[in-house]
């Protein structure tokens, strides 16, 4: 039998809570509540079943950012940010520090089960299908340079020792280059195949995405190597990827 998935709704406006809470329960989800970031981390660190974490930017206290990254330090749990203010800044910065995805409010509850069914999709079924020329996606480890993926655990090997977790965001985005050496790939078909919906030319979350899975590669801000920017026509992964077993070289 397929366990419900746990959703922690943090939002300090109490209909919102309530509203949330009955309509997801409605869709067979388990949902917990919290009125205030301290709240929540006092609990969260406890639970060990909670799959996504829905997270208002303006709570009273620790807001909506201290709390991401503070999740962030402990857990790779998908995130969903939602944000009162208009101000694209405040989705960047959400999306810089590890959130997931970003709906503003008022919003409509479908949109907002439509972007977690995304997610929990995007979780399992990551990894896009590959020709039989490129790296192998049955390999648990897929290493290029210094890094290896381990497409198991999720994480980022570095240099044969240090471990970075992957949020389900960057782990969606580094199975895309990774699998797809030396093909440039477009804003539109990164948005497409990472986030589950389209992107438009003025849509810079997709940008923000890549300069976040840059630093985690270690990159040179100015002049990245690895993932190249093509002018007018997207990004481009340069190095060689290799499958295998073994974490180790």
């Amino acid at each position: 039998m397929t366990k419900n998935k746990c959703i922690y709704v943090v939002d300090d406006d109490d209909e919102i809570r309530t509203l949330l809470k009955s309509y997801l329960e409605k869709h067979n989800y388990l949902v917990r509540a919290a009125a205030s970031g301290e709240e929540f981390m006092r609990d969260f660190p406890t639970q060990d079943d909670v799959d996504l974490v829905i997270l208002d930017i303006m709570l009273p206290g620790d807001d909506g950012f201290s709390v991401c990254r503070s999740i962030r330090a402990i857990s790779q749990v998908p995130v969903i940010m939602l944000t009162a203010n208009s101000d694209e800044m405040d989705r960047i910065i959400g999306l810089e520090i590890g959130a997931d995805d970003y709906l503003a409010k008022p919003f409509n509850p479908r949109e907002l089960l439509a972007r977690i069914k995304a997610i929990h999709r995007r979780m399992e079924h990551t990894e896009p299908a590959a020709p039989a020329s490129e790296p192998s996606s049955q390999a648990r480890y897929l290493r290029f340079n210094e890094f290896v993926v381990d497409t198991l655990t999720r994480e980022l090997l570095i240099n044969g020792a240090e471990k970075e977790p992957l949020s389900g965001a960057d782990y969606a985005l580094l199975m895309l280059f990774v699998t797809s050496p030396g093909e440039i790939l477009s804003r539109e078909y990164i948005a497409e195949n990472t986030r589950g919906r389209d992107s438009t030319p003025l849509d810079r979350f997709i940008d923000v995405h890549v300069s976040r899975l840059r630093q985690r590669l270690r990159e040179d801000a100015k002049h990245p190597q690895l993932i190249k920017t093509v002018r007018g026509k997207g990004y481009i992964f340069t190095a060689s990827v290799e499958s295998t077993d073994y974490a180790a070289g």
